[in-house]
């Protein structure tokens, strides 16, 4: 019986170059990138200022399609698809957490984690009763008729992430998501991502923070343009619980002083 084939990689970058600039002042802040992410990876991106990484992720989340080389989604080039096609994947597979949050002021919580929904075509009540949902998922069921000025940076992010997921992508893209916030949120939103992470999402984030390395499956970091390394790891929860098992001596040495103890 033959086996069946293997899903391909959600995205495959061959040879990735995007320039800026023309004559003189021309530069690649993408300068052949070869990049391979399966799906449920956790990768975290880092790298100095200026160093491509942010060009990248937008790259990655279609908002940018002036690019030389190849990308595949899912195994498809984008190439080929149309921009009416692009549009409706940023919509449903992809989803943005920004640093700056992107909330619009003049909508309360709920509209604005529904405001996806409303490209879809669903009702208000459908809209409403989906973003009620996954608020009370982030805990923030209470702060639904807030405005966004009257919630704190960390509830602002978490409603940002609730917004992003609210069409249930496959991919997140996080461009800084805790450089706006103290560490006790920045712990908080890390910690959201991580849940998902392991719920099967894949996501990618731009950070300057080591720290937040601890949370990423594969850290990835970038130099004028280039890939300078690409590092496989265990996630934090996972290297906390790869503990070596005891051995059957080492056992019989707690047994017997935990008798001698009594």
């Amino acid at each position: 019986m033959a086996k069946s084939a293997s899903p391909p990689p959600v995205i495959e970058l061959r040879d990735l170059h995007k320039r800026f600039g023309i004559g003189d002042a021309e530069h690649f802040a993408i300068d052949g990138i070869d990049l391979t992410i399966q799906k449920g990876e956790f990768i975290a991106i880092m790298g100095p200022s200026g160093c491509g990484k942010t060009t990248l992720l937008n790259v990655l989340g279609l908002l940018d399609n002036s690019i030389e080389g190849e990308y595949l989604l899912n195994g498809k080039p984008i190439a080929s698809l149309s921009q009416r096609r692009k549009a409706k994947i940023r919509s449903e597979e992809i989803g943005f957490v920004f640093q700056s949050f992107n909330l619009i002021s003049r909508l309360n919580v709920i509209d604005n984690v529904a405001l996806p929904l409303i490209y879809k075509g669903m009702s208000k009540l459908k809209r409403e009763k989906k973003a009620s949902k996954i608020l009370h998922d982030f805990h923030l069921g209470e702060r639904e008729f807030y405005m966004p000025s009257q919630l704190s940076g960390g509830q602002m992010q978490r409603v940002a992430i609730a917004r992003a997921l609210v069409n249930e992508p496959s991919i997140i893209l996080a461009d800084e998501p805790t450089g706006n916030l103290d560490s006790h949120a920045s712990h908080i939103i890390m910690e959201e991502l991580s849940d998902l992470h392991q719920k099967g999402n894949t996501i990618i984030m731009v950070t300057h923070n080591p720290n937040l390395t601890t949370y990423a499956s594969r850290v990835i970091t970038m130099l004028d343009g280039k890939v300078d390394t690409d590092t496989f790891r265990l996630p934090l929860p996972a290297r906390e619980s790869t503990k070596k098992p005891l051995g059957n001596t080492t056992k019989k040495k707690l047994a017997r002083k935990k008798k001698d103890t009594k």
